[in-house]
């Protein structure tokens, strides 16, 4: 089902309720990659996974459906936004998989808000910034705004699925071009989403602080948000297991599908039975 909440601010934040909707399970809640919306994770909660559980799909202010604002939001703030609206959906407790800026946002909820968390799920994310990942971030923005999303999205292609996809790949290129021109996000939205991975600081002594029980998985051929960031974000929260996927780059939501949604069911019921959930 489909819905919007009003947060404080006034703008309207844009979910969905799918799946098992009388699951027993704490419900799952999806957090997106800087210019997808929640279609992107419809491969994942499909078929087994939905029947199993309760999944909430949300496009944060800038993204998809949701409003957008006059000033950029900083990842706090999502994370304030995130809040406001899982306090009013009032289960006990929530799964929280976060990928990419999503899982950004959602290393701030847990820091912030970890009663509301019973497990996370860290995809293909950064806590600290290096100069190649800014170079590349850098790369996108001029491209944005010499030509338009068309121009940057092909830009971030080889940055954003892995080397494997490019020879093996499970949809063409051609029809995965036609699904985003149709879903093309604004151009001021996409600035003021990246302004907030730009002025955003390092994150990891904050991890450290982490009370929240994390699950971190990267792609092997991850050049963006490598597999050496998530060691890093490893070193620092205090429980944690980091997944490396063979053969997979970043957007593990379209090029990992099955292994991904079989991490997040299986570690999300592991964990419910060792904690009596």
């Amino acid at each position: 089902m489909k819905h919007y909440h009003q947060l404080p601010s006034g703008h309207r934040m844009y979910y969905e309720i799918r799946g098992n909707t009388d699951s027993k399970h704490p419900p799952f809640v999806f957090l997106n990659g800087l210019s997808q919306s929640t279609q992107a994770w419809l491969g994942v909660i499909q078929k087994d996974f939905g029947e199993e559980f309760t999944c909430i799909l949300i496009d944060l202010i800038f993204q998809g459906e949701s409003d957008s604002a006059d000033q950029f939001k900083t990842f706090e703030e999502h994370a304030e936004d995130l809040h406001d609206l899982l306090s009013k959906l009032a289960y006990p407790t929530y799964h929280l998989a976060g990928i990419s800026y999503g899982g950004a946002v959602a290393q701030r909820f847990i820091v912030d808000y970890p009663e509301k968390i019973s497990q996370a799920y860290l995809i293909s994310t950064f806590a600290a910034k290096n100069e190649y990942f800014n170079a590349i971030g850098l790369g996108w923005k001029k491209a944005l705004l010499c030509g338009n999303y068309e121009l940057m999205f092909d830009i971030m292609l080889p940055f954003v699925l892995g080397k494997s996809f490019f020879e093996n790949p499970i949809i063409s290129l051609e029809t995965l071009k036609i699904s985003k021109q149709h879903m093309s996000p604004a151009t001021s939205d996409l600035l003021k989403l990246m302004e907030a991975t730009e002025k955003s600081e390092n994150y990891l002594m904050k991890l450290s602080h982490c009370k929240v029980p994390c699950i971190i998985i990267h792609g092997e051929e991850d050049i963006l948000c490598t597999p050496e960031m998530g060691m890093e974000m490893a070193q620092h929260i205090p429980k944690n297991e980091l997944i490396i996927l063979p053969k997979v780059g970043h957007t593990l939501n379209l090029e990992a599908i099955d292994p991904l949604k079989n991490i997040l069911a299986l570690k999300a019921k592991a964990f419910e039975n060792i904690s009596g959930i």
